[in-house]
């Protein structure tokens, strides 16, 4: 197994903004991924969850990678979402962002049939054996379909540029177990937003989230917390965020994103349909949990 990573720390989710006509705005995504760069993230994941990657066609995902990167010209890395229901188009998007300049790829089985473990594993050894930068492989049953179990996380780091998991069914008990049989060394990242504080204490490398749209000082002031040492703080810190996180979740990343910016005096743009902008009620929650954060 490799352990290399070059990820760690606040890895932050772009929303993909669109404009009255449902198309992809991309000077907008340009302005709200230097927003990010600017409040001190560790690194950006373009195409994940309020990146609403399965919206997109081909052409759209491709604007989006190369906008990010040519963002981020070098001042951070740059993790991309490739995922697609097929491993030919997985290939294709993973070939096309190493080509691009993503440090490493992110990869969530996608599926409208269930998918043995073998067919997964093939999956990801097909792709890996198309680009030569890392992948990271996500575990999200609530969004893409299929649970990978702890067993088969830990056979997929058997694929050489493999070398990161993302772990976000919300079961603190299976990052314990990742690190514990898959040692220290080995990178695991956080995706459930409400146990940021439990990951952390788990061994999780970094927290990959859509958060820093809306918080990114209380998070990356988190991270540093553990970094410290400083449990009290990372405490104090993760309680005052928690019900906001609980939110954001709870209500679908994309449309809480887009209504918190436009709360912040932010444009976030348009949402591309089935979504929806959040009703007035959860508006109003949101504001007042945004209140309470200052």
């Amino acid at each position: 197994m490799q352990s290399a990573t070059t990820f760690e720390g606040i890895i932050a989710y772009p929303i993909t903004p669109f404009d009255a006509a449902q198309q992809v705005n991309i000077p907008l995504f340009t302005s709200l991924t230097e927003r990010l760069i600017q409040s001190g993230v560790h690194a950006l994941a373009p195409l994940g969850s309020t990146g609403v990657l399965p919206y997109l066609n081909d052409a759209e995902k491709e604007a989006v990678i190369t906008a990010a990167l040519q963002q981020a010209a070098g001042r951070l890395p740059v993790l991309a979402g490739v995922s697609n229901l097929t491993t030919e188009r997985t290939v294709y998007h993973a070939k096309f962002a190493e080509k691009a300049g993503a440090a490493a790829v992110m990869i969530i089985p996608m599926s409208y049939w269930k998918l043995t473990d073998d067919e997964i594993f093939q999956h990801y050894d097909t792709v890996a054996r198309h680009i030569s930068i890392p992948i990271m492989a996500y575990n999200n049953p609530a969004t893409g379909g299929v649970d990978m179990s702890p067993a088969l996380l830990k056979r997929l780091l058997q694929i050489p540029n493999v070398t990161m998991i993302k772990e976000s069914t919300g079961d603190v008990q299976r990052m314990h177990y990742l690190r514990r049989e898959l040692g220290a060394d080995v990178a695991f990242y956080n995706g459930s937003n409400p146990l940021a504080l439990a990951a952390f204490a788990a061994g999780a490398k970094g927290w990959c989230t859509a958060a820093p749209n809306l918080i990114p000082a209380l998070n990356t002031q988190l991270y540093h917390a553990i970094r410290n040492s400083d449990l009290p703080k990372a405490q104090h810190l993760f309680y005052q965020q928690q019900p906001l996180l609980q939110f954001i979740v709870a209500k679908g990343l994309p449309r809480a994103i887009q209504a918190g910016l436009q709360l912040r005096g932010t444009d976030g743009g348009f949402l591309r349909s089935p979504l929806q902008p959040l009703d007035d009620k959860d508006m109003r929650e949101l504001e007042r949990l945004m209140e309470g954060l200052g």
